[in-house]
């Protein structure tokens, strides 16, 4: 397994776990939907980014 998928599955987890808590707080769906696509947004780019380029072919 890449070292993406783990983040993407790692990252997943903690939005979970932010969902959860922030339902259990009392936060209002339409505020939690929009944290949980800001968060994948996030997440999505910080994947991408961290990722190793491939090594040039000669």
């Amino acid at each position: 397994m890449s070292n993406m998928a783990v983040y993407l599955i790692g990252f997943i987890v903690l939005m979970v776990g932010l969902i959860y808590g922030a339902n259990l707080l009392g936060v209002p769906q339409t505020w939690i939907i929009v944290g949980a696509i800001i968060l994948a947004g996030v997440g999505i780019m910080t994947a991408v980014g961290t990722r190793r380029k491939d090594p040039p072919v000669n």
